[in-house]
């Protein structure tokens, strides 16, 4: 079966940047993370590495600050050899809310920048990714363990069994005492053998409990699930567009919401976790849709009054209901843009 992962490329990402990428996307099918013939790392440095120097080399120097190397010229595919995947995933994301929090200014330029680095993140994240076709993990196939919990950002229990037990292997190949992580493990594993782990769910939403009764905080997930996949795909969405309203729920003043929402989270479409953790935050809160609308109009001006009127319910409901949001939900910096007079 053929590794059909795309790499994401940024609408106003720069073309060189843009056209190299879909170069390394046409040869990479053998290449892997985990491959020794063809280390993906190796097609970074033979097509990506070039052309990153070429866009760096046009960049005025405080551009230059944010992407790893340029300061120093060493090399992407060496800095992603020096720290690793994950590493230089987590740098770059840093390294672009360090750039949108001081020297953003909006101007096309910018534009193109954070569209440019927003390419490069999903590069790394999709070698990160990019496994071989076969891959077995401690006699269990790779392809069987699920990353996240069905519920959550968290992983599965089974995914974080076999990362521990992968820390196991490599402590003996070391040399090293083997006491504390083999602890580690029976305490993922649990006392009882028979309490198997999930692969679909994390320990805190795993349906029965040790004592073999139902979670209920699994229920309640469970409930919820329609709710949490269409949050999720709208905050997904939206990362995918940073410049106009893409979550696509059908109403003007809940995109709208959602898309200055994002603009303050500063996440991209790699974060994953953090993606799902939202989503699951924004469910278990109760952010429904017609909290969005009043959470978008507070911040385009209105008082409490003159939503209730715009959304023809009462004043007390909107009070109410504006009172039982969690603070984090709120949008900053209200816009007073309004005209009074020209409301409906």
């Amino acid at each position: 079966m053929k590794n059909r992962s795309t790499i994401t490329i940024w609408k106003e990402c720069d073309p060189t940047v843009a056209d190299a990428i879909r170069q390394f996307q046409d040869s990479w099918e053998p290449y892997s993370t985990t491959s020794k013939r063809y280390p993906i790392v190796r097609l970074v440095e033979k097509v990506i590495d070039p052309k990153v120097v070429m866009y760096i080399s046009k960049l005025p120097s405080h551009y230059r600050d944010h992407i790893p190397g340029a300061g120093i010229d060493i090399a992407f595919s060496k800095i992603i050899r020096l720290v690793g995947f994950e590493a230089m995933l987590h740098i770059q994301q840093q390294l672009l809310r360090i750039f949108i929090m001081t020297n953003n200014t909006q101007s096309e330029k910018d534009s193109r920048y954070v569209a440019t680095l927003e390419t490069l993140i999903e590069l790394i994240w999709a070698c990160k990714l990019k496994k071989s076709v076969v891959q077995n993990l401690l006699g269990v196939n790779g392809r069987r363990i699920r990353d996240f919990c069905r519920f959550c950002g968290s992983p599965a229990e089974l995914a974080s069994f076999a990362k521990a037990a992968e820390s196991t292997k490599a402590l003996r190949a070391r040399g090293d005492q083997l006491k504390p992580a083999y602890l580690k493990i029976s305490k993922l594993r649990g006392v009882d053998e028979e309490l198997h782990m999930s692969n679909l769910y994390c320990q805190e939403h795993r349906p029965r409990l040790s004592d073999k009764t139902w979670n209920p905080v699994y229920r309640t997930a469970k409930r919820s699930l329609a709710q949490f996949d269409l949050e999720l795909a709208r905050i997904s969405r939206q990362c995918a567009s940073r410049g106009t309203p893409k979550a696509k729920s059908g109403d003007e003043l809940v995109d709208g919401y959602i898309h200055n929402y994002m603009l303050g989270q500063t996440l991209t479409l790699g974060e994953e976790t953090e993606l799902r953790n939202l989503a699951r935050l924004m469910v278990d809160s109760r952010l429904s849709d017609r909290k969005k609308q009043m959470l978008m109009l507070r911040w385009l001006g209105y008082n409490q009054s003159e939503i209730a009127r715009r959304l023809g319910i009462k004043r007390q409901a909107v009070s109410k209901a504006i009172s039982s949001i969690p603070e984090k939900f709120f949008l900053s910096q209200p816009r007073h843009i309004i005209n009074k007079g020209s409301r409906s």
